[in-house]
């Protein structure tokens, strides 16, 4: 038996403004994107920006349904519109917020496994890493340099691509 060990390292920011202004300007536009989350049911908004490699912003918001399974995480509605729409796109980074009007959301939220398997396929694909801030309105956000930090054991299977 051999013990072995995971460890990841992410930056952690205070304020919104101890960021870079593209990393700000990011976090801004998922904020925007929350304007267009549908969330009837859960009343909690979720806003994802995607930058692409050509300074593209592409939005993305939670999209639910009253029949729970058939709606839709706010990144994979941003993903899945790149790859409709971009499909050789080149994904820089993202960032993901959530807000609701039945509490107060202290601590950054992060993607669900299901958005994390999509996001590790998108950066697997490109051959490059995405950056991912999980930014709390109004208070701290969290950046990894990389999908792959936050799914270490994400599924692949080379022989399937045959």
């Amino acid at each position: 038996m051999k013990l072995l060990n995971l460890n990841i390292s992410f930056e952690q920011y205070a304020d919104i403004d101890d960021l870079s202004a593209q990393d700000q300007q990011l976090c801004l536009s998922a904020v925007q994107a929350l304007e267009t989350s549908y969330s009837p049911y859960s009343k909690f908004r979720v806003g994802t920006a995607i930058r692409l490699q050509n300074e593209s912003i592409v939005l993305g918001s939670n999209q639910e349904n009253l029949a729970y399974p058939s709606g839709l995480c706010a990144e994979r509605v941003a993903l899945f519109s790149i790859g409709a729409q971009y499909p050789d796109a080149v994904i820089e980074s993202m960032a993901i917020t959530a807000q609701t009007d039945s509490f107060e959301i202290l601590k950054p939220i992060t993607s669900c496994g299901g958005c994390l398997q999509v996001m590790a396929e998108f950066e697997r694909k490109q051959h490059k890493p995405i950056s991912v801030l999980f930014y709390c309105l109004n208070g701290e956000i969290l950046k990894v340099p990389s999908v792959q930090s936050l799914l270490p054991f994400s599924f692949v299977e080379d022989r399937l691509e045959r």
